[in-house]
């Protein structure tokens, strides 16, 4: 357990920790394998995977209350300093802020529930690339989305929304953050928009 703790935690490879705790490489490695199954094997049915049609109204529920109906969830990004990058790999793991970060895009519920969580992407990229990548809307280019009916303003709606910042593309899946906002309609909504939009933060 030591062992994969610190290669998960550091980021480090199997054999810097056989003098640590006095294991060989391929048992480090061995170890590393058997922790990562038994966390799939454990959270796998409540958090490894995409919300069903129990979790979409719950969802659904949850945004409604909040005066956002439609809303399955919020959506952002964040760079994760990667403090041990090799040094080979550190042009291609560094963007804006100049030092080696791995990219998390994540959706999270009012409760705190990170249904999806995509991992890995070197930080160069920026959300517009992760999102090409990620998995949360494969289902939906492929036109299939979660059935959601919902009404504003006289007008019906099918398709959920993500709550979202600037960064993202004006898709109809997304409703961003009015960033000049003008009016007391506008002011109002940016307000509601940001307070909801927190948890994912």
């Amino acid at each position: 357990m030591t062992a994969t703790m610190r290669m998960l935690a550091y980021g480090v490879a199997a054999d810097s920790v056989d003098n640590y705790v006095r294991i060989g490489e391929s048992t480090a490695i061995e170890s590393l394998k058997r922790f990562v199954k038994a966390v799939v094997a454990i959270f796998f049915e409540r958090y490894l995977r995409s919300p069903n049609n129990d979790d979409i109204s719950r969802l659904l529920a949850m945004g409604s209350n909040r005066r956002f109906p439609g809303m399955l969830g919020s959506i952002d990004y964040m760079h994760w300093k990667w403090k041990n990058c090799p040094i080979a790999q550190k042009g291609m793991y560094s963007g804006y802020i100049h030092e080696p970060t791995i990219i998390l895009d994540g959706v999270a519920s009012q409760d705190l529930w990170i249904w999806h969580a995509f991992f890995g992407m070197p930080g160069s990229h920026n959300g517009i690339n992760v999102l090409d990548r990620s998995s949360v809307f494969s289902l939906l280019t492929q036109g299939h989305a979660p059935p959601v009916n919902y009404l504003i303003n006289g007008n019906d709606y099918t398709m959920g929304y993500y709550l979202a910042d600037g960064i993202y593309l004006q898709w109809a899946t997304f409703v961003k953050i009015i960033s000049s906002s003008q009016g007391n309609k506008q002011i109002y909504f940016a307000k509601a928009q940001e307070s909801t939009r927190k948890e994912v933060e």
